[in-house]
């Protein structure tokens, strides 16, 4: 048995965390083997909080006793399971939704301006002294935000800053500045832009319809800042296909990796790696809330940023 408490990371993507926890705790990683020598020993899970719950794995280490999320999002978590078990979940909120936010509005203005297209004909000789691409401007638009918490404000403000109208929807009302659509699909109806930005949980799988896409129309563009499984992609590929949806701007994806076959013929589109949120601020702020949080479990203390 160890003399330090062990933790457990799940994701390879989370691999950089190890040299901070190692100062600290036994790591081990899951990708490089199980850990059944140490199944006794596990005291914490380090996850994305995208990714499903292993809860097989979680039944085979008996003195579990934290699940802590790198993530601000925790839409892999089954909490009630956990609740049962008396198992409590930690994340990271509010370290970096301004960087999304940030992101949002670079998809937009790369898919409205064109910005990525233009770099391609500039590079491939497409633009020639007879050739100039006319783009319209954001000003006036009506951006429709899907989810009004700390991303969907801060994209708010961002887009009042590029002389644009927003619009919103959620389950709840709001006491904010901007009008509430009286549904998701008014709030299509009455946007060229529509940006996801709601938390994703089982309730909301697929909650950007082909009936979303075809109100949003030939003009719309579609910005996901969210979840992938949010929205239909099967539905959202062919709606671009189709030219019933004018543009789309994806940073998250149903599969990720997702496999670039998928969106090879795709018009009208950018796509980034799911980076909106991953910036040296961002993850500084979320290490920090993960220490945090491993320290004050295994002190006894209250949890520093709990899952409520």
């Amino acid at each position: 048995m160890t003399d330090r408490p062990a933790v457990l990371i799940m994701q390879p993507h989370l691999a950089p965390l190890s040299p901070f926890l190692e100062s600290a705790y036994a790591v081990y990683r899951f990708w490089e083997h199980p850990p059944l020598e140490a199944a006794h020993d596990i005291r914490a899970l380090v996850v994305a909080g995208e990714a499903p719950l292993d809860k097989a794995l979680i039944e085979r280490l008996p003195n579990l006793d934290l699940i802590a999320c790198f993530t601000a999002g925790y839409d892999g978590i089954d909490l009630d399971w956990c609740r049962q078990r008396g198992l409590p979940v930690t994340h990271a909120p509010g370290v970096n939704h301004e960087d999304v936010a940030d992101h949002a509005l670079g998809l937009i203005l790369s898919a409205r301006r064109q910005i990525v297209s233009g770099d391609r004909d500039v590079r491939s000789g497409a633009w020639t002294a007879e050739r100039r691409t006319i783009t319209a401007s954001l000003g006036g638009q009506t951006v429709g935000i899907v989810g009004l918490g700390a991303i969907g404000k801060a994209v708010a403000a961002r887009a009042l800053a590029f002389r644009m109208k927003v619009v919103w929807w959620g389950p709840r009302p709001k006491s904010v500045d901007w009008p509430r659509a009286d549904s998701l699909l008014d709030l299509a109806r009455a946007s060229d832009i529509l940006v996801v930005a709601c938390r994703a949980d089982e309730t909301n799988r697929g909650l950007i319809s082909r009936e979303i896409l075809d109100a949003l129309g030939p003009d719309g563009l579609l910005v996901n800042v969210s979840r992938g499984q949010v929205v239909d992609e099967d539905a959202l590929i062919a709606a671009l296909k189709a030219g019933t949806l004018g543009q789309a701007a994806l940073d998250v994806f149903v599969e990720e990796p997702t496999d670039p076959a998928r969106w090879a013929d795709v018009p009208n589109l950018v796509l980034t790696p799911h980076t909106a949120g991953a910036t040296t601020a961002g993850v500084q702020g979320m290490l920090m809330l993960l220490m945090q949080n491993l320290q004050a479990h295994f002190a006894g203390e209250p949890l520093t940023t709990p899952v409520p």
